[in-house]
């Protein structure tokens, strides 16, 4: 299994370094920054005998970019004061957990030292990954969270049912859901199926991972045929909206 930490606005230049050390000390090479802050980056980067891996790490503008192959996307947060609508998985139980998703692309996702990630953030994965603490302080220091995933994910081994079952990385799910947000716009549907509740909906479902990549690819196609009905056929009037 490849397994991609990635850093979401990180501001701290020793806990960039201190995630990077992590890393290699259990076996992880795959580190992705998203939109940190440059002074601190470039501090984190120069520093004497900076880590391997920290200066091969890949940079990206947004975290969907940095998701673009991620298959299993698991997002690090304490649960305290948040709204969580995937399952919760304990760190202790990461191990089994992966071995029984099957998945060939996992990224783990962290955030920020102040705020931890946004809501928004953590929509983009399937699960929610938490590193069980007291009540009096759910919060550890963000290099402390990356220590502790990486010595647990270290002990997680490739599952022989990943070649059966074939996961749609995150982009090709991100097309799909694309291509029927599209669709569902030449629909006559009511208020209450608006296009924010539409388009959260799309996200829990596609957070449940129950497709795999042949499931995706036929939807895709149905849902291609429909679109082209629209814009060239004739018995809906109002084709023309979506030709640009």
């Amino acid at each position: 299994m490849n397994i991609s930490i990635i850093l979401v606005r990180p501001r701290n230049p020793q806990n960039i370094g201190a995630a990077a050390r992590a890393m290699g000390n259990f076996g992880l090479s795959d580190l992705r920054v998203v939109d940190p802050y440059e002074p601190v980056w470039r501090e984190a980067v120069s520093a004497v005998g900076a880590h391997e891996i920290l200066q091969n790490a890949k940079w990206y503008s947004s975290l969907k970019e940095a998701l673009f192959d991620a298959d299993l996307v698991l997002a690090t947060t304490a649960l305290k004061n948040r709204k969580i609508n995937q399952e919760i998985v304990s760190l202790p139980d990461i191990s089994a957990y992966l071995k029984e998703s099957g998945s060939e692309n996992c990224a783990i996702i962290f955030g920020p030292e102040k705020t931890g990630l946004s809501s928004e953030d953590i929509s983009l994965a399937h699960c929610v990954l938490n590193i069980p603490t007291t009540a009096k302080v759910p919060s550890i220091n963000l290099a402390q969270a990356v220590i502790l995933c990486c010595y647990e994910l270290a002990q997680t081994e490739s599952s022989a049912r990943g070649a059966k079952f074939k996961k749609p990385s995150f982009k090709e799910v991100e097309i799909v859901q694309n291509n029927i947000t599209k669709m569902l716009a030449f629909l006559d549907l009511p208020p209450v199926l608006g296009e924010k509740v539409r388009s959260r909906r799309l996200a829990e479902l596609a957070s449940k991972r129950m497709l795999d990549k042949e499931d995706l690819f036929f939807i895709n196609s149905i849902v291609n045929k429909i679109i082209s009905a629209f814009i060239f056929g004739t018995s809906y009037n109002n084709s023309s909206k979506f030709i640009s």
